[in-house]
């Protein structure tokens, strides 16, 4: 993936997918829904030095969260239970003090299937060093970029949330899906 010249290159939501993927936890975990959750407002920047990608940025917005689907649990989770599950959930991350999740990679190596990135990730105020493995594939008109990463949520200070005494949890671990297919700058 070069790029001939010294360039930013930016996209968004509009070329592609942000998910979260939640776990259940402890004795009534059977009774849980495993979420599937979308950011649908974010925006990233690759800045590019010498026909190689140098530093990338990664910005969500808190508030753009919404439930997509829940699976498992005694019952479907209907619409209301959504609109519950995401009230919960900005409640957890803070949102109206912390409305921005970031990711700044300041280092970025070739691997064999793409890049791996590594930085500072920053949810709810705060900063841990964080790397991922993206995935990249040139197209005719574009690239198709995709990654995996579990994100613990207690590292950052959020408490998964938990019913029954917490007999019933969100898992702490979430894992972050990304793809895009991205036009080439």
């Amino acid at each position: 993936m070069a790029i001939d010249q010294d360039a930013v290159w930016e996209f968004g939501a509009a070329d592609g997918d942000l998910t979260l993927h939640t776990g259940v936890a402890g004795r009534a975990a059977r009774m849980g829904h495993r979420l599937t959750i979308a950011m649908t407002r974010w925006q990233a920047s690759v800045s590019w030095v010498a026909g190689q990608p140098d530093s990338a940025t990664l910005v969500v917005e808190v508030d753009s969260l919404e439930v997509l689907k829940g699976e498992g649990g005694v019952k479907g989770l209907s619409g209301p239970e959504k609109i519950l599950v995401r009230s919960n959930a900005l409640k957890s991350l803070s949102a109206n003090k912390f409305p921005e999740i970031r990711f700044n990679a300041d280092s970025i190596e070739k691997t064999e299937s793409g890049y791996r990135l590594s930085g500072k990730l920053q949810i709810r105020g705060a900063e841990r060093e964080h790397a991922v493995d993206l995935r990249t594939a040139e197209l005719a008109d574009s690239w198709r970029l995709s990654l995996q990463s579990t994100v613990r949520q207690s590292d950052f200070g959020v408490k998964p949330y938990s019913l029954l005494m917490g007999s019933l949890q969100v898992a702490d671990e979430v894992t972050v899906s990304f793809t895009a297919t991205p036009p080439k700058p």
